[in-house]
């Protein structure tokens, strides 16, 4: 089985950092509870990635637990993470931030 590297982009980090601080405001451990989550389903991209459909470009995954896609593309053996998006926004904001 081939194993890739995951690597997030700058703009992937800040949206983690929006969503946690969202949730932070709500309860402080909901906010680390999310990025426990979401590292989790980074990490599984070392193994998976590749296997989601394709969405703007980018390979679409979504996250288990909360309601957020994980927006990819696979250079070798490295997955590179472009975006970390929350999925209840409007669509048309989704295309404008991954075709942008």
């Amino acid at each position: 089985m081939k194993k890739y590297q995951v690597h997030l982009t700058q703009l992937a980090k800040e949206d983690l950092d929006i969503a946690k601080d969202f949730y932070a405001k709500q309860d402080i451990s909901l906010g680390e509870y999310f990025i426990d989550s979401l590292i989790v389903d980074l990490e599984s991209l070392q193994f998976y990635s590749g296997i989601h459909q394709k969405i703007f470009g980018y390979y679409k995954m979504l996250a288990k637990r909360f309601p957020f896609a994980i927006y990819y593309d696979i250079e070798n053996t490295t997955t590179i993470v472009h975006a970390i998006l929350d999925t209840r926004q409007n669509p048309k904001n989704i295309k404008d931030r991954l075709t942008s």
